[in-house]
């Protein structure tokens, strides 16, 4: 039986999201990246275009969860330029791609939350997110353990997805 508050709407436990809520924030924007991309492993940025970059969430809801990030420091879409709405767009098709071809995901969630109240966990700096999906990913261990399953270390995910962001051509 759904957990449903008095209004009849269910319930999104995230648990596992609470490292991140507790955890000490670090005091400069983490979406402000250098220009040397000699950390982007550590920092898990898996790709840096023109006016935007895609890196992995440290504190993914799914396996392979990505982010779309501008470099300029925005909170809010009418902030940036059309060529930055236009790459990230683009951006977050190809995720979709890299994803499908690492992982096979039966479906995505993408989005974007717009402050606080609409779920920002970083208000100040704008960023959509792309989450894989497959029939059944929230399972008993999410719903009575209270506990989400990673299947693979984040820097094993990092490593499979980098070359399919950089190939090449």
């Amino acid at each position: 039986m759904p957990n449903r508050n008095a209004k009849g709407l269910k319930t999104l436990w995230a648990p596992w999201r609470l490292e991140y809520i507790l955890s000490e924030k670090p005091k400069e924007c983490i979406f402000c990246i250098s220009e040397s991309t000699d950390e982007d492993r550590d920092k898990l940025v898996l790709y840096r275009g023109k006016e935007a970059f895609v890196i992995m969430n440290k504190y993914p809801y799914n396996n392979g969860h990505l982010m779309v990030v501008p470099y300029v420091h925005a909170s809010a879409l009418d902030e940036l330029p059309a060529s930055t709405h236009d790459e990230m767009m683009q951006l977050t098709s190809f995720c979709t791609v890299c994803l499908k071809k690492a992982f096979r995901p039966e479906g995505f969630n993408i989005g974007i939350n717009l402050g606080s109240a609409a779920g920002a966990g970083i208000k100040e700096h704008l960023h959509i997110h792309i989450v894989p999906r497959w029939a059944g990913d929230t399972n008993f261990m999410t719903v009575l353990g209270e506990v989400r399953v990673i299947p693979e270390h984040i820097l094993d995910t990092y490593d499979k997805l980098h070359p399919l962001f950089n190939k090449k051509s």
